[in-house]
């Protein structure tokens, strides 16, 4: 898997991002996340049983401080997808514009996805 597996392992768990999208990359690309899907998937699911778990906890009136460690554990998760899924963005969908945009000569493919990319890290910080 790489550099994104790394990114995901130090996280303690992971759950689901929503956003909208914009396609990436040349007609007929897979998406850059696409080998590290499964694993996505797993971390993914991983955090929502962790959430499902934090409703449990509230459910029960458990202590508010474990409720707030749990949930820094979730936002931690949620941000090694996140940076994750920008790297992979970075590495296959910006580099495969820069290439398209080199070989037709359209600086404004690669721009953008550059563009997409900073738009997608400002929302991100936000």
């Amino acid at each position: 898997m790489g550099d994104t597996s790394s990114i995901l392992a130090e996280a303690a768990v992971t759950g689901p991002a929503a956003a909208g999208s914009v396609e990436a990359g040349p007609v007929g690309s897979a998406h850059g996340y696409t080998s590290d899907k499964d694993a996505y998937l797993r971390r993914l699911r991983r955090i929502e049983g962790q959430v499902r778990g934090i409703a449990r906890m509230v459910e029960e009136d458990k202590y508010c401080i474990d409720i707030l460690t749990q949930v820094a554990a979730i936002n931690k998760a949620l941000h090694a997808v996140s940076l994750g899924l920008v790297q992979d963005h970075m590495s296959h969908c910006v580099v495969g514009a820069a290439r398209e945009s080199e070989r037709t000569g359209n600086p404004e493919i690669v721009q953008a996805k550059v563009q997409e990319a900073a738009d997608a890290i400002g929302r991100l910080l936000r």
